[in-house]
């Protein structure tokens, strides 16, 4: 048996730091560090823990939608364990909303053609 994960993650600007608003009305994430959001975190494991428990072949792919410095997201991801990573990035999809982001996923995922899908229970910068 063949079964292809995808974990959709997020970068997001760590909760340490000062957060503030560009002047766009979006959040500034150029004056902040960022990192994969912990929540998304918990979703690579269960991934990784399903691959690890299955007696056929697992490909384990994180995704993500960003700016450029999202890509560290999928890398972190990959550091953990995951076989693939896809980073989609577009200027077109800045600012967008939860809605929007979400299209922008489903489409990837679909394109990339997944039996599984995983995901965070929630951002850990917007909680949606």
């Amino acid at each position: 048996m063949s079964l292809r994960i995808v974990v959709c993650v997020k970068y997001v600007p760590d909760a340490a730091g000062e957060r503030r608003f560009a002047g766009d009305g979006t959040v500034d994430r150029e004056g902040v560090d960022g990192l994969l959001s912990e929540l998304d975190e918990y979703a690579v494991e269960q991934a990784l823990r399903i691959a690890e428990g299955s007696d056929g072949e697992v490909d384990v792919t994180v995704l993500t939608v960003g700016p450029e410095d999202a890509r560290e997201a999928v890398s972190k991801g990959l550091r953990m364990g995951a076989d693939r990573g896809v980073h989609v990035e577009d200027g077109g999809v800045h600012g967008s909303d939860v809605m929007g982001t979400s299209l922008v996923l489903a489409a990837a995922v679909e394109k990339a053609g997944f039996d599984l899908v995983l995901c965070g229970m929630a951002s850990t910068d917007g909680a949606m």
